[in-house]
């Protein structure tokens, strides 16, 4: 084998020289650190908004529970149980009167039954439940999921198949979900995928 003439190797060293810069390699490095340091604040800012925003959907909706209690144009039990008895006496009194009263009396009945209904009605309906199924809690979570960039996919039978998960580059990723990999495994790659 040949030996290289120490001009040649001397040359060739001085060009490797030029082409590897330890400091351009820091300053990269140290740029990649502050970039994710950066978007670490802003996901942990973004984080504490969205806990604030819960929080004062859930007083609005404590507050709407509040607000649904019957209202005032609407008769209480007592005022319910009042009628029925007025309508109870009025009943007697026209038991005793001529054909005209008959006609009075079955009116006077149907009125007794559409209140007792009414009653029923009343306290049969629950204005808490009714407004909980308007705040549905799915789609509240569907929503945070959806602001931190997760938009999942289910198959005809409504189940997870994957997750389409939007990174901060803007990038949209797919992530396949499988039952031969762990629930961890499968949470590290979406957070990878929103991260990169």
């Amino acid at each position: 084998m040949a030996a290289i003439p120490l001009e040649d190797a001397l040359r060739a060293l001085r060009v490797v020289n030029e082409v590897v810069n330890p400091d351009d390699d820091f300053y990269t490095i140290a740029g990649a650190e502050e970039t994710i340091g950066l978007a670490d604040a802003k996901r942990k800012k973004e984080l504490a908004e969205l806990h604030a925003n819960l929080k004062a959907l859930s007083k609005i909706r404590d507050a709407a529970r509040v607000s649904a209690t019957r209202p005032a144009s609407v008769p209480s039990a007592e005022a319910h149980a009042t009628t029925m008895n007025d309508l109870e006496g009025t009943d007697l009194s026209l038991m005793k009167s001529i054909q005209e009263a008959e006609a009075l009396v079955a009116s006077r009945e149907g009125e007794l039954a559409a209140l007792k209904e009414e009653a029923r009605q009343l306290e049969d309906y629950d204005a808490a439940a009714e407004h909980e199924k308007e705040l549905d809690g799915a789609a509240l979570r569907l929503s945070i999921y959806k602001q931190l960039g997760f938009q999942p996919v289910l198959d005809k039978h409504g189940d997870l198949v994957k997750m389409l998960v939007t990174s901060q580059s803007g990038d949209i990723h797919i992530v396949e979900f499988s039952d031969r990999i762990p629930d961890q495994e499968h949470t590290a790659t979406l957070w990878k995928r929103a991260c990169s």
